[in-house]
């Protein structure tokens, strides 16, 4: 199915007018995407492209549950923009550093805690997982939840047993991941980013066993990226993807109930537009284009093994046009 996508992605510019230039973008689920749907919803790439003098651009969006796909589309230059998780973006630029596709980050465009809930009532931390309990991740091993994990096993069970959960673990999107754990499907555990986590903890059998905040505090959970070489041969498209991202934001939060009517006509998703509201109205869910947390993560992965470059800062991943944000 990932191989299928790829090559229609593929196909995508020579379906549009040849004179325009066409990008694919991808984004996954949930409110950690809201300023990706404002954005297409809008037309922010084309409109800001079209100030920059380019306004022929064409913007192709493509909704995936995972970072595999998405990333294995962006090395193979079928798709322009990648976004998801820190990790996913210091892993890539890992086995990138260096080379003419190195993936670097254009920013992030979401803070928000992840939450692990679960059904099974005899586990109330994640000392009592057992052999019986199933946890979904959007990605194993490269998501915020996954490294998330990994984490606070690491300091629950000592270093050495980082990864002691890891293969309780599967990939599942989150909406697939909801249905499951609020019924009696073989996935009981979900870590989850809103609003699912919100949607899980309505039904009485769910409850929450570790947060991300409990973990590492406010970290980014949605980063945007590029390579090396899509943003040397297209700087309008960046540049327009940059101010795109901040002008979504900017609008985000100058009014979260009209982002909020916007999120339930594009996605669908079960949840009221009074839960929504709770769930926005979240402290701790921050949209800005300052990537936060990918330090934090980077010495993890690079003490673990799953990198073998420690960037030595944050904006050695990021592209120029970032490097001046207050990130760490």
């Amino acid at each position: 199915m990932r191989h299928i996508l790829l090559a229609v992605l593929l196909l995508i510019p020579f379906l549009s007018a040849s004179r325009a230039e066409t990008i694919a973008i991808a984004r996954q689920y949930g409110v950690a995407f809201l300023p990706f749907i404002l954005m297409e919803d809008q037309k922010l790439i084309e409109k800001h492209a079209s100030a920059l003098g380019q306004p022929d651009l064409v913007v192709n969006w493509v909704v995936l549950s995972g970072a595999a796909a998405m990333n294995d589309g962006l090395l193979s230059g079928a798709i322009a923009f990648g976004s998801g998780a820190p990790p996913g973006l210091i892993l890539l630029w890992d086995k990138t550093h260096g080379k003419p596709n190195e993936v670097l980050g254009l920013g992030a465009i979401a803070t928000m805690p992840t939450t692990l809930n679960t059904r099974d009532p005899a586990v109330h931390s994640i000392a009592d997982l057992t052999e019986a309990d199933r946890i979904a991740l959007p990605s194993v091993k490269i998501s915020n939840a996954a490294l998330v994990l990994e984490m606070a096993t690491a300091k629950q069970f000592g270093a050495e047993n980082y990864d002691k959960f890891d293969h309780l673990t599967l990939t599942l999107g989150h909406p697939d991941a909801a249905v499951q754990v609020m019924g009696t499907g073989e996935v009981n555990s979900h870590f989850a980013s809103p609003p699912f986590e919100h949607l899980e903890l309505h039904n009485k059998a769910v409850h929450t066993i570790l947060s991300s905040l409990d973990v590492m505090g406010d970290a980014s959970l949605t980063d945007v990226w590029t390579t090396r070489t899509f943003a040397s041969q297209h700087p309008v498209a960046v540049q327009a993807m940059f101010e795109a991202m901040s002008e979504a934001i900017a609008t985000i939060n100058a009014d979260r109930s009209a982002a909020a009517d916007l999120y339930l006509r594009v996605t669908h998703d079960k949840i009221g537009k009074e839960a929504l509201m709770e769930v926005l109205a979240d402290p701790h869910i921050i949209y800005g284009t300052a990537p936060l947390g990918t330090m934090a993560f980077a010495d993890f992965m690079h003490r673990t093994g799953t990198i073998k470059t420690m960037p030595a800062r944050w904006q050695d991943l990021f592209l120029p046009v970032a490097q001046s944000l207050p990130g760490n």
